[in-house]
């Protein structure tokens, strides 16, 4: 039930409640049945009840998007808090990405296809940002690909991303401190 059906269910019972509480107050006045009374007098609190069960109704659905609100805006700076905290190592690894690729003497356009498909982007969707062809986008994928020494987008995240992520199950290596680290040519090295 929207907002407006309330509002027009509420008004409804408030009206009828009031209708109901005049004819009583008239009906009284004309000596009319003491059944009669009871019964407009019993459909006269129905109404009353149903105007204070939508009313109740109301705020609680008030205080429940507040509640949510606030909940929303609590997220919204923790996400904001996360970006400022990590904006200079994202700034860094960005910097680290870009002299990578610029070793594997990529084009400033094949870098730029680079870090939209570490961002994850289809090719259609690259194509589109950089107002080129799909099969533009393809073919400087695969140059990329090439370049590296990869075979493909999966090897090209994992190659920059993997030692960002922590492993799911530590091995000992991980636990006695050594850190996997990945050099230029693509193959890991442990640095203890």
């Amino acid at each position: 039930m929207t907002s407006r059906d309330r509002a027009i269910l509420l008004i409804t019972l408030t009206l009828i409640t009031a209708i109901i509480a005049f004819d009583l107050a008239t009906d009284s006045g004309e000596g009319v049945a003491l059944w009669h009374l009871l019964v407009e007098g019993t459909a006269g609190l129905l109404g009353l009840c149903g105007v204070f069960y939508v009313l109740k109704d109301m705020f609680r659905l008030r205080k429940r998007l507040h509640h949510e609100r606030e909940i929303s805006a609590g997220l919204k700076q923790e996400a904001e808090a996360w970006r400022n905290r990590s904006k200079t190592y994202l700034d860094g690894l960005s910097e680290a990405i870009d002299q990578q690729l610029s070793a594997w003497h990529l084009t400033p356009a094949e870098r730029e296809v680079a870090f939209l498909l570490l961002k994850g982007m289809s090719l259609k969707e690259i194509a589109e940002i950089r107002d080129t062809a799909e099969k533009t986008a393809r073919v400087q994928s695969m140059s990329i690909y090439a370049k590296a020494g990869l075979s493909g987008r999966s090897e090209l995240a994992a190659f920059f991303l993997e030692d960002l992520l922590p492993a799911t199950g530590m091995g000992a290596s991980e636990e006695a401190g050594e850190t996997s680290v990945r050099v230029n040519d693509g193959h890991p090295t442990n640095l203890t």
